[in-house]
């Protein structure tokens, strides 16, 4: 199965608008990558697709993505260097450990809209939403090979 058809239809209009509605709280920018596999460490693949997808050049350095890579069952949450200059070391440790309990039931989209959501709450606090606000990154998914 390739990485673009493992959500229905359904499940990836579920993850588009949890990153809308994520971002409707917060000045942040949210995307989600999903590839088949990451043969190595899953936080050094996000942070190569990280910059392959440009998130380190919004305003404010404030990009997060989420990577999933499904046939190597890894992923991994990285923020740009404006958010972690901002939130505890373990900010995102929370959010991984939430998601992990859908993944481990399959529950893949679920999972991601969970993690998404609980990322918007709390990047509210860091960064909160401004009206003149500026969606500097795509919300659609973004697949890998």
């Amino acid at each position: 199965m390739k990485a673009k058809d493992f959500f229905s239809k359904e499940e990836t209009g579920e993850i588009k608008k949890a990153i809308l509605n994520a971002e409707l709280d917060t000045s942040g920018e949210i995307r989600v990558h999903i590839e088949n596999e990451c043969g190595g460490d899953a936080l050094d693949r996000a942070s190569y697709v990280f910059s392959k997808l440009k998130m380190d050049k919004t305003e404010l350095n404030n990009g997060v993505l989420f990577y999933l890579a499904i046939q190597s069952k890894k992923f991994a949450i990285i923020g740009d260097s404006g958010i972690n200059k901002e939130v505890p070391e373990n900010f995102w440790e929370e959010i991984k450990t939430e998601m992990s309990v859908y993944f481990k039931e399959g529950k893949f989209a679920q999972g991601l809209v969970t993690g998404i959501s609980m990322a918007g709450m709390r990047l509210k606090k860091h960064f909160p939403y401004h009206i003149d606000d500026i969606n500097e990154l795509s919300d659609d998914i973004s697949f890998g090979d």
